[in-house]
Order: C-alpha cells, then structure tokens, then sequence
C-alpha cells in the first residue's frame, strides 16, 4: 500500500515538472538583433539540414587545399582534389557588411581570445551594449573553438573564419563580416586547413575575380563508404 502511495506521488512530482511555466528573464531574451553584434537568443534552433557538414561533388579550377567561401548561399567549400570537396554550413556578414576577395590563412588559434575592435565597442555601446576590450578563450567567447585569421598582403584583414557560441546564426547574415561556422566544424577545418591556404571570399563587389566553381551536390558514395 505504501509502496503504492509513493509512486504515486512520483508520478505527480514527474508531471508537474513538465507544466512549469519558462522563467520570465528567459522568455524575454527570445529574440534575435539582427542590426547589432550581439545576439540574443533563449532557446538555441536547430541548424538546417542542408548546413550540416558533407563531402560533395564539386567541379572548380582550384587546387586541393583551396577554401571557397559562398557568402550568397552560405557555404564553405575545402577542396579535396577532382570533384571532391568538403562543404560547409556558414553564417557571414549582415546587410553592409558582406565582402568578397582573395585572401590566406595568416595565423591559427586554438580557443582565441577576442579583441573587437574600437569601431565595434562604439557602435555597440551607442546601443547599450558594452564590449570588453579582450575576452579570453572559452565556450562562451564569440569566436568558439577554433579562429584562422585572415591576411592579405601580409596584413591582417581584421576577418576570421572561426566557430561561434550561437550556433543557430549557421545560415544567417548576422557577422560584422568574419566566417562563422559551429564549433565541431571548424576544429574539423582547423586540422586540414594550413597556414599559407588560399581563401576565396565569393560575396559583395566581386572582389574575388574570376572563380569557377559548381556544387553538383552531396558524394554518396563517400558518405556511406568514406574515403
């Protein structure tokens, strides 16, 4: 009899777990701030199928160790050799702060620390947000995991292609122009990516000349077989 009580109290404990109301301060951050630096999300969204990470078919002119970024359809392509190429679901720059070009690979970093930079710190504290002027590595640091910084000339372009604590913005133009990707994404790049790679940005102002490039979709045979 006893026995019996008892497990009835555990199956009404059990369902009034299901029915509490969702705190307050989290239904209130249940947006997205498209205009700003930060995002603001209360429950993370799934990434679409189509951004999860894939071998393909892909036809291009460039060489094995090429990175072609499509900032239009938010991929990231590494070519692997004829045909062969690994894609890559992205999230690039919002409205006005797309860019194209041809850039390397100047530096990697395991779990950087982030510096934005004075013009982002002003536009953000004009709307309430304050930046710090450096934030250590760690999963809750904006560029996730992994960061390979960009150069051109020599120089650094102030761009990365690095992972993300927000990784529902996959897919989205939501940077201030840096290459986001998840974070088991761009550890996966960050092993087959070399310093020194060739990294053509495909975006705004055809910046990048001429690439030839054609997505003929997933390898089958790779994904079942591997290889």
């Amino acid at each position: 009899m006893q026995t019996s009580i008892r497990l009835r109290a555990a199956a009404a404990l059990l369902a009034a777990t299901f029915v509490l109301p969702l705190p307050a301060e989290a239904i209130s951050l249940n947006r997205i701030e498209t205009t700003s630096d930060v995002t603001l999300v209360a429950q993370p969204k799934q990434v679409p199928e189509k951004f999860k990470r894939r071998a393909v078919r892909l036809q291009t002119n460039e060489q094995p160790g090429t990175i072609i970024i499509d900032t239009n359809n938010k991929f990231l392509y590494l070519v692997e050799g004829k045909n062969r190429a690994l894609r890559y679901g992205v999230g690039v720059g919002r409205e006005g702060f797309g860019w194209s070009g041809v850039v390397k690979i100047g530096r990697k970093e395991e779990w950087p620390s982030w510096r934005p930079p004075a013009e982002m710190r002003q536009r953000e504290a004009a709307k309430g947000h304050i930046l710090p002027i450096v934030q250590e590595g760690g999963v809750d640091n904006p560029l996730g995991a992994r960061a390979m910084y960009l150069y051109k000339g020599g120089r650094d372009t102030i761009f990365r292609i690095h992972g993300t604590n927000q990784p529902w913005t996959i897919g989205l133009n939501m940077s201030s122009g840096c290459i986001r990707m998840m974070n088991k994404d761009v550890e996966h790049l960050y092993e087959r990516a070399s310093i020194g790679s060739k990294v053509i940005v495909v975006g705004p102002g055809n910046r990048q000349g001429d690439v030839s490039f054609e997505d003929r979709g997933v390898d089958f045979l790779r994904t079942v077989f591997g290889g």
